[in-house]
């Protein structure tokens, strides 16, 4: 039963007989004709059974989402009755065969149309059927698209695309980690990475040099709007690199990435704009400001990189935190001043951000490379040395080891797709996505697990 023609492709196969699968989009009975439209991944087409149709009794029960296989003949439509606004608008298909493989009851909501006018929820819940609609199928398609391009294109410039572990350390990196116990050491606990970020490092203290990967992550964060507990990132890292470096490598990537899949879309302005996080945040009130000239314009696309941000911030009670990961280096003018613990309000970080139409879509920065930077920032920070050993003791003896200078980047690769697909926020560019508040609606998760499950896991729970 191999597929072996999609729907969109019978345009161009007139006079030639067909053999398709996929569901039911919609019947309709104009007195004894029956009109049907056949959906796959791909379009949809339109087939006219007549009483001397093979399987017309069969036709007559159909119904929307029925699965079925047909053969049929492909035949040009009168000029009158095309439909332009359809990929195969210009043909029809005489059936010679009807199969129905699987029915359906009616879905809970329509599947044509954007569905936007449905409740989020619902469609979560339905999310299956919800990804039938030609949006979100154009989406995961796009969104296939854009990862093989960036594949190709880094690929094409040396770099390895390399995984790297889901159960890993707890570490203070900034948000709340989701973690695991373990079966066999109990009491003790994996946890999941909210970013490849430790473990890119190490890769270039192996000697990779070049990494990326498009990587899931993690973090158990509240409730915040158009953020999900787990999401995608386009990881990247670079050995013997400095800022510009990464700056122009990436900037080139996305404006490759744009005009190869998005040719409707405008980059306002290239080379993209620079800000110092200073100038940002007095002139826009935001450090991820938007640039374009015409905010109603949904095609119009102004990049702009955001640097020069303060390494530290204060923290309530009066001690320092940096601002955006700790293993950041300074700018190489104020390395004097991290080493000294010093003037720690006014070094400046190598971080650069990369923000579009008033989103930041990626951030990154040049590494501390030597162990004694590194462990100066935890220092700062007010960490004890055991606490120091006990969660980057890894990180610092690799440092120790000849590692190179290197730097990176992550981009968040859901709000990049949601940007250049146009759609309101990051749960339409996910194939299944969770709400606000981190709930499944389709698998109902979380949910308790079995007191049996909790005993193998040493767990005990509180109500």
């Amino acid at each position: 039963m191999a597929k072996e023609t999609w729907v969109k492709d019978i345009a161009g196969l007139a006079g030639t007989e067909v053999e398709l699968y996929g569901w039911i989009a919609n019947r309709r009975d104009h007195g004894k004709l029956i009109f049907i439209d056949i959906r796959d991944r791909s379009a949809s087409a339109q087939v006219v059974f007549t009483p001397s149709s093979p399987g017309y009794e069969e036709a007559q029960k159909l119904r929307n989402e029925w699965v079925v296989r047909l053969k049929g003949l492909v035949k040009e439509r009168p000029a009158k009755m095309v439909n332009a606004e359809l990929p195969t608008g210009s043909v029809e298909i005489e059936p010679t065969a009807l199969e129905i493989l699987n029915e359906s009851p009616t879905p809970p909501f329509p599947l044509d149309g954007p569905g936007y006018d449905i409740g989020e929820e619902h469609r979560m819940e339905y999310r299956y059927l919800d990804m039938r609609r030609d949006r979100l199928a154009r989406t995961l398609e796009m969104r296939h698209k854009a990862a093989l391009a960036i594949r190709t294109w880094l690929s094409d410039r040396d770099f390895l695309e390399v995984e790297t572990p889901i159960l890993t350390k707890s570490t203070p990196e900034g948000a709340r980690d989701y973690v695991v116990p373990s079966r066999l050491y109990p009491g003790s606990f994996y946890a999941l990475p909210q970013s490849p970020q430790q473990y890119k490092q190490l890769l270039m203290a192996g000697g990779v040099e070049r990494y990326f990967q498009i990587a899931r992550c993690f973090r158990d964060e509240d409730t915040r709007g158009d953020r999900q507990p787990e999401f995608t990132q386009l990881d990247m890292e670079l050995s013997f690199v400095n800022r510009e470096d990464v700056m122009a490598l990436n900037e080139e990537l996305l404006i490759h990435l744009v005009q190869k899949l998005w040719p409707e879309k405008k980059i306002q302005e290239i080379p993209f704009p620079r800000i110092s996080y200073k100038d940002a945040m007095e002139k826009y009130g935001t450090d991820r400001p938007d640039l374009r000239a015409d905010k109603e314009d949904p095609n119009l696309l102004a990049f702009c990189w955001v640097i020069d941000f303060p390494f530290f911030e204060k923290v309530d009670g009066g001690g320092w935190t940096f601002t955006h990961n700790p293993f950041s280096a300074p700018k190489p003018e104020y390395m004097a001043d991290l080493l000294a613990q010093k003037n720690i309000g006014d070094i400046l970080t190598t971080q650069y951000d990369i923000a579009l139409n008033g989103f930041e879509i990626g951030g990154g920065s040049i590494r501390n490379f030597q162990p004694q930077a590194l462990r100066a920032v935890f220092e700062i920070m007010g960490f004890a040395p055991e606490r120091i050993e006990a969660n980057f003791g890894h990180m610092l003896k690799a440092l120790e080891f000849g590692a190179p200078p290197h730097g990176g980047i992550a981009w968040g690769f859901d709000r990049f797709m949601a940007l250049l697909q146009n759609e309101p926020n990051i749960r339409e560019v996910i194939a299944f996505p969770k709400t606000g508040d981190a709930r499944d609606l389709m698998m109902q998760s979380p949910s308790p697990i079995e007191e049996k499950q909790q005993r193998e896991l040493h767990i005990v729970t509180r109500s």
